[in-house]
């Protein structure tokens, strides 16, 4: 879905200051009643770029298709290094994000000597507001983990999962969990866990409804066969609802609804896992996925446009990702050739292999310099109350401070 065109009045909403003056104490009045963070994992400005140009030419055009995020009126860049690294990893981006600290590169909400460190949500949740956490990845993979976790290991997947009733955070909604039997694959299922522990956990639409009347924390989990990094359940249930990222959202908001504030956080998981595949086709869909999130979330907005603040970026770049072949050797000069990829449905491009996916990139003039993440700065979308706060650049352990007027 391409984003919808922003209106005069919007650019004037976006205007309005939240006044801050350099307090370092969350006040209700400044902070945004309703906020959105939306986290593209590996989703530089290069991997926009690509997703841009395709909108266009399915437009017949070389240019001019936007996201509805890359429409916002401020626009600012965050640097991602982590504090033992220059490139980061997404557990020691997100706990920048969502602690407004630095740590070292696999370590999830502690330091780097291992103290814990209080995320954004926690500090929320004491202010009243409802927390709600969802991807379409595992749920305690890093960048959702970063919003609830705390480890020196971000792989210590059971652990982390464990958290999640402790947290007392409402809603959360992923694709399954990693580690489902624990470390040893000996454990209780970890959604018999939860459940013992308080929370209600669904595995479609249709028991959510189900089963939200009274409930105080939900779990949606929906795997996914096309999840390269998740494990299948064993659990008897209907997992035959394969939701998007905006059913997620959708859900979400109508589980917390909106008499008291609250703090979403909205991650793009597979966007970071195609790219270190080089798979351009998949890529984009899932930048476009994340896209028509962000669309439930603008709506949302037109109806609070006073009280809401939506956030887009990234935890960092991933592969590189530019309008224009490795070294100049494509064949199609300063043009990009989109009618390569015809043809090639979504599972089509998931299933093909390394080799052929350098041979479509080659000749379509799409760029790749590698197969890891990037070191550069990721962008940073805003629109609402106080997103002029996120103009120009910017530090990612900048954006919880600013988010909550603290800086």
């Amino acid at each position: 879905m391409t984003g919808c065109r922003l209106s005069v009045i919007l650019l004037l909403v976006a205007a309005v200051s939240s006044c801050c003056e350099g307090s370092n104490k969350v006040n209700a009045q400044e902070k945004a009643k309703y906020i959105f963070l939306f986290i593209g994992d590996g989703m530089g400005a290069g991997n926009v770029a690509v997703t841009e140009s395709y909108l266009s030419y399915k437009n017949g055009k070389i240019g001019g298709e936007h996201l509805t995020f890359t429409e916002f009126p401020v626009f600012g860049m965050a640097t991602t290094y982590s504090a033992n690294r220059q490139i980061t990893c997404s557990s020691a981006a997100g706990t920048a994000i969502s602690c407004g600290e630095k740590t070292n590169n696999r370590s999830l909400c502690v330091d780097p000597d291992g103290n814990r460190m209080e995320s954004i949500t926690y500090k929320l949740k004491r202010d009243g507001y409802k927390i709600g956490i969802m991807s379409n990845v595992p749920i305690n993979h890093a960048t959702p983990a970063a919003f609830y976790g705390h480890n020196k290991n971000r792989n210590a997947y059971y652990s982390i999962s464990q958290e999640i009733p402790q947290s007392g955070f409402d809603f959360f909604a992923g694709d399954g969990f990693l580690d489902y039997y624990g470390d040893d694959n000996k454990e209780e299922p970890i959604t018999d866990y939860l459940e013992r522990n308080g929370a209600d956990v669904c595995f479609s639409l249709s028991e959510y409804e189900k089963c939200k009347a009274g409930a105080d924390q939900m779990i949606l989990c929906l795997p996914s066969s096309r999840g390269q990094d998740s494990e299948e359940y064993e659990t008897g249930k209907d997992t035959s609802s394969d939701m998007s990222l905006g059913d997620m959202l959708a859900t979400c908001l109508d589980f917390i609804g909106e008499e008291a504030p609250f703090f979403v956080m909205c991650e793009g998981g597979k966007i970071d896992w195609y790219a270190h595949d080089n798979n351009t086709v998949t890529m984009i869909n899932d930048i476009i996925g994340l896209n028509d999130a962000v669309d439930v979330a603008y709506e949302f907005y037109l109806k609070h446009p006073d009280e809401t603040l939506i956030l887009v970026t990234a935890d960092h770049e991933t592969g590189g990702a530019a309008l224009g072949g490795p070294e100049g050797k494509s064949k199609r000069g300063n043009n990009v050739n989109w009618e390569v990829f015809d043809g090639y449905s979504f599972e089509d491009a998931i299933a093909l292999d390394k080799k052929k996916l350098q041979e479509l990139n080659l000749e379509a003039n799409i760029g790749w310099t590698t197969t890891g993440h990037a070191g550069g700065p990721v962008p940073v979308y805003a629109i609402g109350k106080g997103a002029e706060r996120f103009s120009g650049m910017m530090d990612n352990t900048d954006i919880c401070p600013r988010i909550l007027c603290e800086d």
